[in-house]
Order: structure tokens, then C-alpha cells, then sequence
């Protein structure tokens, strides 16, 4: 039996990734915030997180953030798991983190490059973005009489259950290094996604689209966070919201 701490365990990613491993067997640590007995903060570091490292063969490493941070806590958790003699590190990232200019993208390719120089055997997956983030934002984007969209956007939502499966796989296996993408089945017009939205949740909003400008606007209507050669994920757009609202089956695709 195998010995693997997930950080960041609690979340919508990492908590699947757990249920999978359990499932495989393995003794699974869970480490977040808040979720006890191994409470850590990452961007802080020190003996509880020493402690919950103590005797793990594999991380995998799902904790993050968008306000800044994960530089720091991927060098706490790297520190940590070389005296704990951790054997493989494994990293969930993002499609086009070296492509896209975002603060945020640029944050997960930093990451990635500390691990790749962690001196410890790890892979990393880079992912699409989830459905449940991509409804997130329409949400938002919904809460408006009209729906503004950023012209010409399109994107790729695979389901999170899919990229929980093939990271626990990795987590199983050896150190592989980069991995191919994982991305959802469709590249749609994020109008398209917007639409079926609304439909699933039977809203009734216009929808306008908007050209914007900058280099991370050009990025994503080039498509640099797009994988259209490793489309392997098979969950559509629609599919995730009939089983969210009880609907979706009218939404439509360009």
C-alpha cells in the first residue's frame, strides 16, 4: 500500500482525486487549510507540514490559488518532501500556462518549472478548463440583463471527474515527467457555451459580444489555451449541466 498526501485534498479537484485513491487502496492524506489532522497553510510551511509529509511515498499536488502564493508554497512543499525522501511529485497544471500572459498562467508555469527542477521524480498533467468553472463565470457573466462575451473566445471544458481519473493514475504509476494534455471533447465558441447556460438554467438574457484588446486577450482568441489535438475527454458542456440543472439538452454548439 502506497502512502500519498493530496494537497489542496478538500477541493473540486482534489477531493475526487482522493475518493480515487482510496478506492485504489492507498492510505490518503488529505492536506488543506482547514481539514485536520493535517491542517497546513503551504505558504508557511514548518513542522505540521513536515509532519504530514513524514513517511509519504507520492504527492500529489492540487492546492492553489489565484491570489497569489503558489510559487512560494511549491517551494515550501519541495523543501519538505526532499527531507521526507518523497519519491514522485505530482503537479495538475493548465493548458497554455506558456502561452497565455496571465498573471495566473504565469504563476502555475513557475510552478511547474520548480518542480521539474525539484530534484525529486514528478509529473506534470496540464489540463482545460473544468465545466464547473466555465459555468462559474457565466453565472457571474448571467447576473447582468445582457450577457457581455469577449469576442471571438472559445474554450475547451472537460469534465473534472476525468482529469481526477487520470491524475490518480499518474499518482499510481512512476515518474513520467510532462505528460500530453488533457482536454475536453469540443472546442466551442464561448458564445455557444453561454447559450447553453442559459438555457440549462432557463434564463432568459441577450447575449453581446465584445472585442477587447491586449496580449492576454490576443493569447485566448488565438487559442493558446486550447488543446485540440488531445480533445480525449468525453463529458460534453451539455451533459455536465443536465446532471447540475436537470436541463441542458437545448443549448447549442458552434
Amino acid at each position: 500500500m502506497t502512502t500519498i498526501l493530496v494537497t489542496g485534498g478538500t477541493g473540486t479537484l482534489g477531493r475526487l482525486v482522493v475518493e480515487r485513491l482510496r478506492a485504489g487502496g492507498h492510505e490518503v492524506r488529505v492536506l488543506s487549510r482547514r481539514s485536520r489532522p493535517y491542517a497546513v497553510d503551504l505558504r508557511e510551511g514548518g513542522s505540521a507540514l513536515d509532519a504530514a509529509l513524514a513517511g509519504a511515498d507520492t504527492v500529489v499536488h492540487c492546492a492553489t490559488t489565484q491570489r497569489g502564493g503558489d510559487e512560494r508554497s511549491a517551494a515550501n512543499l519541495i523543501a519538505a518532501a526532499r527531507r521526507a525522501g518523497v519519491s514522485h511529485l505530482v503537479y495538475i497544471s493548465i493548458v497554455g500556462v506558456d502561452r497565455v500572459p496571465l498573471g495566473y498562467y504565469r504563476s502555475k508555469l513557475a510552478v511547474e518549472q520548480l518542480v521539474a527542477e525539484s530534484g525529486l521524480g514528478w509529473t506534470v498533467l496540464r489540463a482545460t478548463q473544468f465545466h464547473d468553472l466555465v459555468a462559474q463565470v457565466l453565472r457571474t457573466l448571467a447576473r447582468l440583463p445582457v450577457v457581455v462575451l469577449p469576442a471571438h473566445a472559445r474554450d475547451q471544458p472537460v469534465e473534472v471527474a476525468e482529469v481526477a481519473d487520470r491524475l490518480a493514475a499518474l499518482a499510481e504509476g512512476a515518474p513520467a515527467g510532462r505528460m500530453p494534455d488533457v482536454g475536453g471533447p469540443e472546442v466551442r465558441t464561448f458564445e455557444s457555451l453561454a447559450r447553453a447556460y442559459l438555457d440549462a438554467t432557463g434564463r432568459r438574457r441577450a447575449v453581446v459580444n465584445v472585442p477587447l484588446a491586449g496580449k492576454t486577450y490576443r493569447a485566448f482568441r488565438a487559442g493558446g489555451h486550447l488543446a485540440p489535438g488531445h480533445a480525449v475527454g468525453k463529458g460534453t458542456f451539455e451533459e455536465y449541466l443536465a446532471g447540475r440543472f436537470g436541463g441542458g439538452e437545448g443549448g447549442r454548439r458552434g
